[in-house]
């Protein structure tokens, strides 16, 4: 464990110590906040080193634009555009940054292929369907629409 998540536990397990000999309801509750706290530290600490590459059409469909929203650098972007046969590479983007690759025409329809590292080198990759029309995932689009869907 790391050293700040095993002080917290320590100094967590002292605090309940002493309380249970003022009362076990005030150790108990804080034997539950100490668990919390410790279980979100370490999801904290799982959640370290994921960059996010999120691609996406400009307005006029005339470029590509890669965006980083994780949490660390990426590096060694690769992104293939099927099928247009176009491959580029992007040697690093770092967090909220942005990058356009500029195409020679207006294109309706792409897949983007972007594999990528992080700092410690794992492997990601992703895939998105890019359209100059418009239709992107939403994830809360309902299946069956009853009550009307905005537009």
């Amino acid at each position: 464990m790391e050293k700040r998540i095993t002080a917290v536990l320590i100094a967590g397990i002292l605090i309940t110590l002493l309380l249970l000999f003022v009362s076990i309801y005030l150790a108990g509750i804080v034997f539950i906040l100490l668990v919390a706290l410790v279980m979100s530290l370490m999801i904290m600490q799982d959640t370290t080193f994921l960059p996010q590459v999120e691609a996406q059409l400009r307005d006029d469909a005339k470029a590509v634009m890669l965006t980083n929203v994780g949490n660390s650098p990426a590096f060694s972007i690769h992104v293939a555009l099927v099928p247009m046969n176009i491959e580029y590479d992007v040697h690093t983007l770092a967090v909220d940054a942005s990058h356009e690759y500029l195409l020679s025409s207006m294109i309706a329809e792409v897949k983007a292929v972007i594999t990528y590292t992080n700092e410690k080198g794992q492997p990601f990759s992703v895939t998105f369907n890019l359209s100059s029309s418009g239709e992107e995932f939403e994830p809360l689009k309902p299946m069956i629409p009853i009550f009307g869907w905005k537009k």
